[in-house]
């Protein structure tokens, strides 16, 4: 990863910093910068802590910048995010990152904290009709579950390894994706997650047919 001295940067306030779900914050900055749906920032407290970069959250044409993130306990920077107020100045890097391919009718797939750069793409109108898959421990992690039901409705389908309720699919996004019947090995698939998440991912989804080409990840920032 980069050090700040080679990345380009600026100090904005903070306009939020919010905990939406216990240990996961979203943090609001004014926006001051364009950037691309997938793209990444760095963040950072002291020019001597290096950066952390995160995906942007919010739509290309959005008033603010929105970084979804959770709270690491034994993290170097996490725990310094989460404890900033409102006004205090935080460090933004120049957005970064190639994650921005867009196509008609693509299975986005995300676990966790994942869900970011989907959200930025789904918030930008960035291709038609996409499904999105969203994998979380409990139901509190289904970030944006209100504005995504209300703007994919059935094709926004949660998974829920941790949830003893039939409002979700009971399992892993691989154990749905070894169930579902909607793969299609001519659609393109999207991937955001943990480096062990995108890896069992796309063996799943080539195992069922899905040719490896068709297949974009993101280990997750």
């Amino acid at each position: 990863m980069k050090n700040w001295n080679e990345l380009k940067y600026t100090i904005y306030p903070i306009l939020s910093n919010n905990e939406i779900a216990e240990g996961a914050y979203i943090l609001s900055i004014k926006r001051g910068f364009n950037f691309l749906a997938g793209q990444v920032v760095g963040l950072g407290v002291s020019p001597d802590i290096p950066p952390r970069l995160y995906s942007i959250a919010s739509g290309e044409n959005d008033e603010l910048i929105e970084i979804l993130y959770t709270e690491k306990s034994g993290g170097t920077l996490t725990p310094m995010l989460s404890g900033l107020k409102t006004g205090s100045n935080i460090m933004v890097s120049e957005p970064i990152g190639t994650f921005t391919n867009v196509s008609d009718n693509a299975v986005y797939i995300a676990a966790g904290t994942g869900i970011a750069p989907f959200i930025s793409k789904i918030k930008s109108k960035k291709g038609k009709n996409p499904i999105l898959i969203h994998g979380v421990s409990y139901p509190e992690y289904f970030y944006f579950n209100d504005y995504l039901e209300k703007n994919l409705g059935r094709e926004y389908i949660q998974c829920c390894s941790r949830c003893p309720s039939d409002e979700f699919f009971q399992g892993r996004v691989t154990r749905f994706l070894n169930e579902w019947k909607g793969i299609h090995p001519d659609q393109k698939y999207y991937l955001c997650g943990s480096a062990e998440m995108v890896v069992d991912t796309r063996d799943t989804l080539i195992a069922r047919g899905v040719p490896f080409a068709n297949i974009n990840a993101e280990i997750y920032f």
